[in-house]
This record gives structure tokens, sequence and C-alpha cells, in this order.
């Protein structure tokens, strides 16, 4: 693959994107084909968590920035939602900024103090950060706690009634497609070169002039805006909000699929997401008919089977599955 033309690796990698974009285009028309509105539910599911870890690809897989910390920024979207919601606010628009307006102040608050570390120390804080507001959710009595928010009834945008499946389904893949495009506006424009600059050699750009602490920082807050809205989203599907969207595992989820799909791709986050929730799904419900009580070890230990395969796959595709796909020359895209 890394011997094929650029103009041939470029072809491939935009036939390639356009064949997944739509393909989530037309899972609503194919679940009412076949009688299948799950599918409508579960493919919803996947390009939320899809725009999570294209928000966190933006710092981990540009940026070198390991947050195990951006669970954190689905938890304030969705509890946005929650607590506006159960307070009888249920404009969609005051939803929306709310959720951004805690979550722009709480991503420079948090960023201005992980940006004075690296390594292990960053991660730690972005975990000690997310772990803070997951108590904070637990203790919230008056907005269920441990037991979690239900929420009567989605957000009102007005003329978009996402009551409807359908509907907050493309609400929901136009998020994704226009974070698509404004990510490959942003990688390809200074603010990308800078950034990917700084996760080759930072002293470098450094010594050329570039304020790198302050384009991190705007890749951060940038990064948790988007999970933020993936928040948001989230809460509106499920009509249920939960400290468990805080919690460090969800966090690593959001590591693997973009490590799964391949980091610094702009599609790799989605091609991860997808494969993860897919596989997840699949073998939480599969019945092998094993003998012996091995389906009821094999339905409660899946999980080591999903683990198996993201090992494999990241010893043998060390670009992920779609950076292997497209080649070296596909970085980036």
């Amino acid at each position: 693959m890394d011997k094929f033309p650029r103009h041939d690796v470029f072809r491939l990698r935009v036939l390639v994107a356009g064949a997944i974009v739509a393909a989530f285009a037309l899972v609503p028309v194919v679940s009412i084909w076949f009688g299948q509105p799950f599918y409508v539910t579960l493919v919803s599911r996947i390009m939320i968590f899809a725009l999570a870890a294209m928000g966190l690809n933006l710092v981990l897989g540009y940026g070198a920035m390991v947050s195990f910390g951006h669970a954190l920024y689905i938890g304030i979207g969705a509890y946005s939602v929650g607590i506006l919601s159960s307070l009888g606010v249920t404009n969609g628009w005051v939803h929306l900024a709310g959720a951004l307006g805690v979550g722009l102040v709480s991503a420079v608050l948090i960023g201005l103090i992980c940006m004075r570390s690296t390594g292990v120390a960053f991660i730690m804080i972005t975990l000690a950060f997310s772990q803070m507001f997951y108590f904070l959710a637990v203790s919230l009595k008056a907005f269920g706690g441990d037991d979690g928010l239900p929420l009567d009834a989605r957000s009102d945008f007005g003329f978009l009634d996402l009551n409807n499946n359908v509907v907050l389904y493309y609400v929901i893949f136009g998020a994704l497609v226009g974070t698509l495009y404004a990510f490959y506006r942003l990688i390809h424009a200074r603010f990308g070169m800078v950034l990917r600059g700084c996760k080759m050699n930072e002293r470098r750009m450094l010594a050329i002039g570039f304020p790198t602490w302050r384009y991190k920082l705007t890749a951060y807050v940038v990064s948790a805006l988007v999970c933020i809205i993936a928040g948001v989203l989230l809460a509106n599907l499920t009509k249920f909000v939960s400290p468990s969207y805080m919690q460090w595992t969800v966090s690593g989820e959001l590591i693997v699929m973009v490590v799964l799909g391949g980091m610094g791709t702009l599609m790799g986050p989605i091609v991860g997401a997808a494969v993860w929730l897919i596989l997840e799904e699949v073998l939480a419900s599969v019945r092998l008919g094993l003998p012996g009580g091995m389906d009821a070890l094999f339905a409660t230990h899946w999980l080591g089977l999903m683990g198996l395969f993201v090992l494999i796959v990241t010893l043998a595709l060390k670009q992920g599955l779609y950076g292997y796909l497209v080649g070296r020359e596909g970085k980036s895209s």
C-alpha cells in the first residue's frame, strides 16, 4: 500500500470515506426495508461515539496528548440536557447552549492545568478530573444520583422533531458529517500543521516561533466541545443520563476506538467506533450452543475476545484498520 502513487491513495481514501458516509446515510432506508428499526438506534449510538472519538483523536492522534478523561465532556453534555429538562426547560437550543457554555469553561480551566504537564502526568490529571465529575454526578441525589435520571421527552428544537427516531438519526448524521468536514479543514490549515508539528518535535516548533501551548490548549478545548455535543445527542437518544457516562472505562473505550481505527486519520475514529460497537453487540448477544456450560462462560467473558481482537489489530496493524487500508500516504486523511 505504501508503494501506491499518491493520487491513487487519495482516490482510495476518498472512495472509502464516501462509501462509509453513504452507508450511514442509507441505514434508515435499509432499516425500514427489512423492518428492523433497531438498526437505526444501533447506528445512531455508533455515530455518537464516533463523534466523541473524533474529538479525542484531535488531541490524541494529531497532538499526541493522551487524555483519559474525555468521558467527562460526554457527561457534561448529557447532564446539561438532563438537569435542564428536570427543571422544566425543554428547549433544545437552550440545552445545547448550556452544555457548550459549561463545557467551554470546564475545558479551558482543566486544559490550563493539564497543559502544564506531559506524559503520564497529563494522563493522570485528565483521569482525576473525570473521576471528580463522576463522583459529583453520583452525589446529585436530586437528579438521580447513582441511579441516573430518566428524561420525560427529548430536547425540543422546534422544527426538528427528535421524538422521531429517524429525524434524530439524521441530526446525529449531520453533526458527524459537519464535524468531519470542519476537522478536514482544520487539520489541513495552519492550525493542523502546527499541531502535528508539536507531535513530532515541539521544541523545534517553539524554536521557530510558534506558541505551541496556545495551539495545544485550543485543540483540547475544541475536542472537548465535540464530545459535549456527543453527550447532548446521547442523552436524547437514550432519554436517560447516568454517572456511568463519565466513568474512566468510557474514556478508555474512546481511546480504543481511535487506536483501532487509526490515530491521526479523520475516518479512523469512525471506523474504530463502528467496529468496536458492532463487535460488542454481536458478541454480547450471540449464542453458539456450546456444550457443558461453555455457552454461559462465553456469554460472561465475551469482553475477553474483544480485548484479544484489539490486541491482534494493534500488534499486526500499527496504523489501525482504516490507517492500514489507506496506507501511510493517507495519514491525516
